[in-house]
């Protein structure tokens, strides 16, 4: 008797710059084409078909943008186990954990809690290592989120016409030379977390007046100068993503083999600061 397959959702993290963003694009690299082509691998997905049957992501990233728990969901063998799945994806992709869950679950419709996570280069004031760009201030950045956080009409922060409206939380942490910028939400338009930062970022740096959050928040259309650019994509990880009732199972094997994917590219990109700080300091 043949196995009948069944609905399971999966952790996915990854290494967004690589990648042209997570939705499948012609000709250019995306996270999900790396998805489908180890299930095509794998002999989860036919040659002919488009997509997994049942499937559905969390979110799309934007081009950069690297995830921890990006999640996606479809029709798979019960022998589909995250560590089975990182047998046919790249290294800069890795599943590392799973749950079954119901026929009908979508993993874009059903989640009701997003969080991203930005890490802000912002070293303080008077350090050695401060940013050419300037110096943020701590104590601004966390009044302009404290503004941002709440139920607004984003539609000066994001591309999008429709779904505008999000009830926003914001927290920010100092890390050494970072601020880790926390923003959560039952959904994001887009672009919303990247201008969100960017505008707090404006205030922090004292190019923009507090009092421009007021405007952007407002019912008339900021744009031109006036406008709010968003911030770089590589700083930004979808950090979790929640769905009632649905309770993920950490695949050990899968897990370690993502750490030791991510250990190396920290020792790689160290080592890279610190040549790049060497030549710094070296030319006279």
């Amino acid at each position: 008797m043949s196995e009948l397959p069944a609905t399971r959702a999966y952790r996915l993290a990854y290494d967004g710059r690589p990648f042209h963003g997570f939705q499948r694009q012609p000709d250019v690299s995306t996270v999900e084409e790396c998805v489908f082509d180890a299930l095509r691998d794998l002999g989860v997905l036919d040659d002919e078909a488009d997509k997994p049957d049942g499937y559905a992501a969390a979110g799309r990233t934007d081009a950069g943008v690297s995830a921890r728990a990006q999640t996606v969901a479809f029709e798979a063998p019960e022998w589909l186990s995250p560590r089975a799945f990182n047998s046919e994806l790249p290294a800069s992709v890795r599943a590392w954990a799973s749950a079954d869950v119901d026929a009908e679950f979508h993993a874009t419709h059903d989640a009701v809690h997003r969080e991203y996570r930005y890490h802000l280069y912002a070293p303080r004031d008077g350090s050695e290592r401060a940013s050419e760009e300037g110096p943020i201030d701590e104590a601004r950045v966390r009044d302009a989120l404290d503004r941002l956080a709440g139920e607004h009409d984003f539609h000066n922060l994001t591309p999008d016409v429709e779904g505008t409206v999000r009830e926003l939380s914001a927290a920010v942490e100092r890390d050494d030379d970072f601020l880790v910028v926390e923003l959560a939400a039952g959904g994001f338009a887009r672009q919303l977390v990247r201008r969100v930062v960017g505008l707090a970022v404006e205030v922090g740096r004292g190019e923009s007046d507090p009092s421009k959050i007021d405007r952007v928040l407002g019912s008339d259309v900021v744009a031109g100068p006036e406008g709010v650019a968003p911030a770089p994509p590589y700083s930004l990880v979808l950090w979790d993503v929640a769905y009632p009732g649905v309770a993920f199972s950490t695949d050990r094997t899968a897990a370690e083999s993502a750490r030791a994917v991510w250990r190396r590219r920290h020792r790689d990109r160290t080592v890279d600061a610190r040549v790049a700080g060497a030549i710094r300091d070296g030319i006279e």
